[in-house]
């Protein structure tokens, strides 16, 4: 593992390279120092973070180890489970079949998988009926078709949810539940997502993940990104921890674990990557769907996806001056005094992970690590207030 004085050593290198100032490397250089501050503490086993502007990585810093048994040190090949952030790249997936021509985002959704026409809404008495309208692609891209959270008592009393099914078996799992209510009419983050995966096979002809592979990871050279930790790479994958009175201990979150091959290529929660890998990620949709002279979407297909895509009415009823836009992320649309800028945009996984994008400075930030809580004494804002600290400069 490199010492503090190493790893200060490799980010000055970084930095001097690409050509940040040295009082933007006083702000990076603080990140390392957060973490380790984390990792002394006993909040964190380790993490990673990484920072982009433009094609250029002006950061990536690897804490502490991925296990405390084994005491592998973290580093940039470090594996995650990304969980929600798995939402964004199915986004992706699905706008590229849009710009193809293969379906308007305002046709229903049941055009493409029949099930979907057989949902029914729940009513305050525990009755149902048909919905008032049918769920189209753009509720499934919002998170307003009705669905529930992966989580939620009436999917886990359904069984709705295993990474031992196929995707074909989820979907008609899912329309055995009632909506919540009916499809446009509210914003519910839910497993919308994995029903668009399985809208991407449809449509494409292909398996989800063969789909990924050729139009997003191989393009992007995503290396490291899959549903799954083959044999030859579980030494890279790191441990989940969960605080306890004891300090940390490991914290299986899943009956399937990633090292197995699920049935479930599970658009909303089933992605394993890196630091780099991501960061690759984001680096493209903060450059407007292009990276290294590879395009994956059009500039304008990556701001209509990022901008906030709520009605308002449905806008008004979310909190903390943010929207929500069909990549499947959170968008700033009131920054008020968060020292934010409008149309920022993140999400992020239950595990630990998030990534962030600043379209204004074209800045692109991936923090990993593996924690219940997932953001444990609010690390991710103090990186992000450092990081806009540092591109300000």
């Amino acid at each position: 593992m490199l010492t503090a004085a190493r790893r200060g050593s490799v980010v000055a290198l970084i930095l001097l390279a690409t050509g940040t100032g040295a009082r933007a490397q006083d702000h990076f250089g603080a990140i390392s120092g957060v973490l380790e501050r984390s990792v002394a503490e006993g909040r964190l086993a380790g993490g990673v973070v990484g920072v982009a502007q433009g094609d250029r990585v002006t950061y990536l810093e690897a804490v502490g180890v991925q296990d405390l048994t084994t005491r592998t040190p973290m580093s940039e090949r470090s594996l995650f489970r990304v969980y929600s952030m798995t939402k964004a790249v199915t986004a992706v997936a699905i706008m590229i079949l849009h710009e193809e021509g293969r379906f308007e985002l305002t046709d229903p959704a049941s055009r493409y998988l029949p099930e979907l026409a057989e949902v029914v809404v729940l009513q305050p008495d525990g009755s149902t009926r048909p919905p008032v309208r049918p769920i189209t692609i753009e509720h499934l891209l919002l998170h307003t078709a009705g669905f529930s959270h992966r989580s939620s008592p009436e999917y886990r009393e359904a069984s709705v949810r295993s990474r031992g099914d196929p995707l074909e078996q989820f979907v008609e799992n899912i329309v055995r539940v009632p909506l919540r209510f009916d499809p446009g009419e509210r914003f519910l983050y839910s497993e919308s997502s994995t029903v668009l995966g399985r809208l991407v096979e449809v449509v494409s002809g292909m398996r989800f993940d063969e789909f990924l592979d050729a139009r997003v990871f191989g393009p992007l050279r995503m290396v490291d990104t899959g549903f799954w930790v083959a044999p030859e790479d579980r030494n890279r994958l790191a441990t989940v921890y969960e605080h306890a009175e004891s300090g940390l201990r490991p914290y299986e979150i899943e009956e399937i674990p990633f090292t197995e091959r699920p049935a479930l290529l599970e658009g909303a929660v089933g992605l394993v990557s890196t630091a780099p890998d991501f960061l690759r990620f984001a680096q493209m949709l903060a450059n407007g769907g292009e990276l290294d002279g590879v395009r994956i979407l059009r500039e304008s297909t990556v701001r209509a996806m990022t901008r906030n895509g709520l009605p308002d009415a449905v806008l008004a009823t979310r909190r903390g001056g943010t929207g929500w836009g069909l990549a499947s992320v959170s968008v700033v649309v009131d920054p008020g005094s968060s020292g934010a800028h409008a149309g920022e945009y993140r999400w992020d996984g239950s595990a630990g992970t998030e990534f962030w994008v600043d379209p204004t400075t074209r800045t692109a930030v991936v923090t990993m690590w593996q924690s219940a809580p997932a953001n444990p004494d609010g690390l991710r804002q103090r990186i992000t207030d450092l990081v806009r600290e540092a591109v300000s400069r």
